[in-house]
């Protein structure tokens, strides 16, 4: 790295640290706090309530504080990353940093507390004191061996998780890169000889890990600055080093490193060299974890032994270990059940949740997030990435399940399925609101094609179908193409095997479906030629043909191109079945909850009739949703006071829903502000139908819903679930290219839901 790059990577920090508000965290009220009864709710008197139920019962405090999901980050800042002992107040924007991992990841809300006592006994004084303020504490950058004091006396002393990141972090990031390390290599625990630099915190604590993992402790030699750990040494030693001590006269790293299977750096750089390497076992492991120069570059490693497996603590490699992997979910997990410690067999289940994980196929979200890496299990993918979604529900309720069954618990969780449904749906905002759809849609197993099956959002989404429903997917895309992808993409699935095919250059199929084609188009100008042109190239029109022929039950596209383009082709052949579109539904996921938005696609000045249709069809597929329907039908006139434009269109369509009873509350026209503000739509027209804040809007221009849409998609954060094409009984739905494979996932589930569910 240049001057220059580190000049402008050190100012681009300082600013990011500095605006627009120095630090990286802030409080904020969970509560509203509006009036005078909030106050009295909030504070005094109402407050006292809680407070006494807590002193009749200090479990209560899980209930009515915030205390089950803090935690206290505490340092004293003598052994501060790379820096050394820089001191409490230096350490703060890294304790600041550890608390937004916290909150970013599972969710835990975190205070850093940093502390001026250097003497490990009065700093666990002050960490004891804090036991009633917090769910758990976790210990950070506080120097060996005073970290292992620290811990020892504040986990006898008091009764809630203590846990030193940088010792049983790393730790247990190191077990799970090493369970697989092994699995990839094909060896065994207990079978390895391992070599270790680094007798701090952090290395200690591997080896131990280790130890529980099935390494036998004379397979151990441990160095460090001062060369072997051996009995009767007495330069630099501590009892946690001791416990290593060999009885050997060998003293140097260079003497041990023969026959190492495994070569674990926690030290500093240049620690290890090739010729070194070179002596180890076949295919050698070295996790090489200094940062921010590990004992040894991979290019060296590689350049004597090309199949080695390595890891380092950079992101620029391969395989890095990174402790994020492990503390936000192991503590999500303690926090859950109110454990009162953080043990050996929920470490355990944290290393093999993180492992598995590994092994399973890669998650669209981390791909998304890893543009260009390769994140296929194997020797240079043994442990997941920290942003990978799936982290949370697969480690946190390991952890958590551990904690029972060791008996730790205090709150024991009855529903494990259930919590880590509730764990996905912290990470994945559409997950509650989709539930019905899904378990709608494994009552049936529906085919459904995807005309853009070389995409790869939708090979991913095509991966989860086959884990997550019963539904099959069918891709229409050449087989030697999706096969590529596939294994590009670390995906398991193959074409002919677990996912049909329909290769537009070449299927047997090709002759019926051009003239199935050509009978539907024969007199609007298709001829033979056409439609045998059509079938070759254009794969919405092959699988609304399909669709049509009964092959697959229904169709998704649109993941590139224009939507009415789609829509032409899937109206033209599904017209023959007696469907037309009716209008393009959205959900948009907000923080504050569901909100439906329409027409958005389909027409671009709709009439009455067809805005009618619109209201109609958002009511029964909103219910789909668990949702009871709330429609406001919105425009620029407010109740009639304009007489022309959209209020016009709007009031008419009223008068269509008004001239049959409805089984769904409406009222119109109105402003959007109108349509979500009760209290003001009261003042405007009191006593009107629609009763609280309504959850659809209904346009009478596709400009006015499309723009709404993506406003609430861009500076909202709004998640889109559709768009629902209207109409089609279900058959065919056209999607918006910027969807992701979780959305494509959300609508192959509403495509599989039988039509009787929704009418």
């Amino acid at each position: 790295m240049t001057d220059s790059t580190k000049q402008t990577l050190r100012e681009a920090a300082l600013f990011y640290h500095e605006h627009p508000k120095p630090g990286k965290l802030e409080v904020r009220a969970t509560k509203p706090l509006a009036n005078g009864r909030d106050l009295a709710r909030a504070y005094s008197p109402g407050v006292a309530e809680a407070s006494l139920e807590i002193k009749a019962d200090p479990a209560n405090a899980a209930r009515y504080t915030a205390r089950a999901n803090l935690v206290g980050v505490v340092s004293n800042g003598t052994a501060v990353l790379g820096l050394g002992d820089i001191g409490a107040l230096a350490s703060k924007p890294v304790m600041e940093g550890k608390a937004v991992l916290f909150k970013k990841f599972a969710g835990i809300d975190c205070f850093d507390i940093e502390v001026n006592e250097s003497d490990p006994e009065k700093l666990a004084d002050i960490v004891c004191a804090l036991e009633p303020t917090f769910g758990a504490i976790n210990l950070e950058d506080i120097k060996a061996p005073d970290c292992f004091i620290v811990e020892k006396l504040c986990r006898e002393r008091i009764n809630i998780p203590v846990f030193h990141d940088d010792q049983h972090g790393t730790a247990i990031v190191v077990g799970a890169a090493a369970t697989n390390a092994l699995y990839v290599a094909d060896k065994r625990f207990d079978e390895i000889k391992v070599v270790s630099t680094g007798g701090g915190a952090a290395g200690i604590a591997c080896l131990n890990m280790l130890l529980k993992l099935g390494v036998k402790r004379e397979n151990v030699w441990l160095c460090d600055i001062h060369g072997l750990v051996h009995e009767g040494r007495e330069v630099d030693m501590n009892p946690q080093k001791a416990a290593y001590a060999q009885a050997s006269d060998l003293r140097t790293l260079e003497e041990v490193i023969g026959g190492a299977d495994l070569f674990l750096g926690l030290s500093g750089p240049g620690v290890l060299t090739p010729e070194q390497v070179a002596k180890m076992a076949p295919r050698p492991i070295i996790f090489a974890l200094a940062n921010p120069t590990p004992e040894i570059l991979p290019d060296a490693v590689k350049s004597v032994a090309p199949d080695a497996i390595i890891a380092t603590g950079r992101s620029d490699f391969p395989n890095q270990v990174n402790n994020v992997l492990c503390f936000p979910f192991i503590f999500r997990g303690a926090l859950d059940v109110g454990a009162t410690e953080i043990n050996d067999a929920m470490q355990i289940a944290c290393i093999e949740g993180i492992a598995a994980l590994a092994r399973a196929t890669t998650s669209a979200e981390a791909a998304a997030a890893y543009q260009g890496e390769q994140m296929t299990f194997g020797p240079d993918y043994l442990i997941p990435k920290p942003f990978d979604p799936r982290l949370v529900a697969v480690v946190s309720s390991a952890v958590a399940r551990a904690a029972m069954e060791s008996g730790v618990a205090t709150r024991p969780i009855e529903n494990l399925e259930e919590y880590r449904a509730q764990l996905n749906q912290s990470v994945f905002k559409s997950a509650l609101l989709m539930r019905p759809v899904f378990d709608a849609a494994r009552t049936a197993a529906r085919r459904i094609v995807f005309a853009e099956g070389e995409d790869e959002r939708v090979l991913r989404a095509a991966q989860a179908i086959l884990e997550d429903t019963t539904e099959t997917p069918i891709l229409i895309g050449r087989p030697d193409v999706i096969e590529r992808r596939c294994k590009r993409a670390g995906l398991t699935i193959r074409p002919g095997q677990d996912v049909d095919i329909v290769n537009p250059e070449n299927d047997p199929r090709y002759r019926d479906y051009w003239q199935s084609y050509h009978q539907i188009m024969a007199r609007r100008g298709v001829t033979p030629d056409i439609a045998k042109a059509v079938l070759r190239t254009n794969s919405t029109a092959i699988g609304a043909v399909m669709v049509h022929r009964g092959e697959a039950d229904s169709l998704i596209c649109g993941t590139f191109g224009e939507y009415r383009w789609h829509l032409n082709y899937v109206s033209q052949v599904l017209a023959q079945d007696g469907l037309r579109p009716h209008g393009a539904l959205s959900m948009m996921i907000l923080e504050e909850g569901p909100l439906f938005i329409a027409d958005t696609h389909v027409w671009t000045l709709p009439t009455p009739e067809q805005i009618a249709e619109v209201a109609i069809g958002a009511a029964r597929h909103v219910r789909r949703f668990g949702l009871e329907p709330k429609l406001a039908l919105c425009s620029q006139s407010q109740f009639g006071n304009q007489a022309e434009g959209s209020g016009q269109r709007l009031r008419a369509a009223i008068e269509i829903l008004d001239s049959e009873p409805r089984n769904f509350a409406y009222e119109g026209e109105m402003n959007v502000d109108t349509a979500l503000d009760p209290e003001l739509r009261e003042r405007l027209l009191p006593g009107g139908r629609l009763k609280g804040v309504a959850n659809v809007l209904i346009f009478g221009h596709a400009d006015a819903a499309s723009g709404v849409r993506n406003i609430l998609k861009m500076k909202a954060e709004g998640l889109e679930v559709g768009p629902i094409l209207m109409g089609m009984g279900n058959r065919a739905h056209v999607v918006s290219p910027g969807i992701t494979p979780r959305g494509l996932l959300n609508m192959a589930a509403i495509a599989g839901t039988p039509v009787a569910h929704y009418g």
